[in-house]
């Protein structure tokens, strides 16, 4: 923990793989009671069919930006500004961490809310598209939420960027990480 810094707001968004010490160990305080990690693990399945693995997508400066945003606004409403969030992109396999959150604070509710605003914010509007791979060789993208002024356009300005993007109807943003 970083004992001396009281104010720490940490996000990245990439393919390394995430390593949920590090991001533990950027958060935290002399003055907090409490430091929680959570961890998005990709599983072995997904509406009652087996999945082998995951591949994350992101229009990458957007997604940080878009993160950075939703960690100020954890800070701001949830009374305490030690988070670490990592998302990671790329393909992944089952059991691999796609998302960390590391949040610290003098008491546990306001590490728990933290965290969990974040991640429900991810999940409606980080620009991170999920495909699934089944163990019978097919593949598809997650059907998620459309981040807000998106509109149909969000598909086309993202493959701009040169990542392989899914029609606007398949956009999500990690949906089933957790």
């Amino acid at each position: 923990m970083n004992g001396a810094e009281s104010s720490v707001i940490h996000t990245a968004v990439g393919p390394d793989p995430i390593d949920p010490a590090e991001v533990l160990a950027r958060v935290g305080s002399d003055e907090d009671g409490a430091a929680i990690l959570f961890l998005g693990v990709v599983r072995d399945h997904a509406d009652g069919r087996p999945v082998q693995g995951m591949r994350y997508d992101a229009y990458r400066e957007m997604a940080e930006e878009v993160l950075r945003e939703i960690a100020l606004e954890a800070a701001s409403r949830l009374g305490t500004d030690r988070l670490a969030v990592v998302h990671r992109t790329g393909d992944l396999a089952v059991g691999e961490v796609s998302v960390a959150i590391a949040v610290s604070s003098p008491h546990r509710a306001e590490s728990f809310d933290a965290s969990r605003y974040v991640i429900e914010e991810i999940k409606k509007r980080l620009p991170v598209w999920k495909k699934e791979h089944y163990a019978d060789g097919e593949a598809e993208w997650v059907a998620g939420t459309m981040p807000p002024g998106t509109g149909t356009g969000a598909a086309a300005s993202v493959a701009g960027e040169g990542v392989e993007a899914p029609s606007a109807s398949r956009v999500s943003s990690g949906r089933g990480a957790t």
